[in-house]
């Protein structure tokens, strides 16, 4: 329903759940494509789940070229939880939405919340420089990096470490895991991220082997330190704010944009006005403004 349904059944949906939502733990764990993301997700899920804890999975695969839908190469990894009804797993399409996510998965998240799962787990598309949207929608994150693929200086040049709340060096067995835990300790010495949560918190580098469940137990008991470390802080509550007005901002543009998408016609003759000189495009996009109220 949140990924396809009307505009107008999705805000009956949210309203009637919104009032038992605000309980789960939203984990994002986020990075570049081929550092491991999906068998961190799938490793920690199950020592999450080994606690007695319900876990919840909303993996954001790319969309088809095609047909628009998800990939699912994030449900294919994940298919050893098939049988375990504490485990629920999501594929969604990217839909070509910037920041790693669709518009639909904070939607996703709440309903996995009201459902009355105790973590949600959200991993994102892996496009690298957008990705910090994850932030606006997680309790705590996680960046995932893997030794000799640049990904040290290449999360610098993306702004991807001022929002680590923990960070994971996956595929640690391989050559290179050390220079790359130096290079990040030294990024973050020199100013490169402060604590995400401006309170002091500084972020920890958990070296991991997931495919073998190598330092997933390190991971767990980091982020539980990350949120027992914000409960009840103000930099807690500024997350608060902070993710309702990215929810309130994607709404509007959400609603923006299907305004614009019913404006087809008109959207042709402005397109047909500006390729032949006659408008700017400011002055088209005044115009379409102007014609969705």
């Amino acid at each position: 329903m949140v990924e396809d349904g009307s505009p107008d059944s999705l805000q009956q949906l949210i309203a009637a759940l919104w009032p038992s939502t605000g309980n789960a733990r939203i984990v994002g764990i986020t990075g570049s494509p081929g550092v491991g993301k999906s068998t961190l997700t799938n490793s920690l899920a199950a020592h999450l789940r080994a606690a007695g804890r319900m876990v919840g999975i909303v993996a954001v695969d790319p969309s088809s070229p095609f047909s628009g839908g998800a990939l699912l190469g994030d449900r294919v990894r994940m298919q050893g939880h098939h049988a375990d009804d504490g485990v629920f797993i999501r594929s969604m399409a990217s839909r070509g939405h910037l920041g790693g996510l669709s518009f639909a998965t904070p939607q996703a998240v709440l309903v996995l919340d009201a459902a009355g799962f105790d973590d949600v787990l959200v991993e994102t598309v892996g496009v690298g420089q957008s990705e910090i949207e994850i932030a606006a929608t997680a309790d705590t994150t996680i960046v995932t990096l893997a030794p000799g693929m640049g990904d040290g200086i290449q999360a610098a040049k993306a702004g991807i470490l001022e929002i680590a709340d923990v960070f994971v060096i996956n595929k640690a067995d391989a050559g290179g895991a050390g220079k790359l835990e130096a290079e990040l300790r030294g990024m973050l010495e020199m100013g490169h991220a402060v604590g995400a949560d401006g309170d002091g918190w500084w972020p920890p580098i958990v070296r991991t082997v997931a495919v073998r469940d190598e330092g997933i137990e390190e991971l767990a008991a980091a982020i539980d330190q990350h949120t027992a470390e914000i409960a009840g802080s103000e930099a807690a509550a500024a997350r608060d704010r902070e993710r309702a007005r990215h929810a309130i901002r994607e709404i509007v543009l959400e609603r923006s944009r299907i305004a614009m998408d019913a404006e087809g016609a008109g959207l042709d003759e402005l397109a047909a006005a500006v390729a032949a000189r006659e408008l700017d495009p400011y002055q088209a996009a005044d115009r379409l403004t102007a014609s969705i109220g």
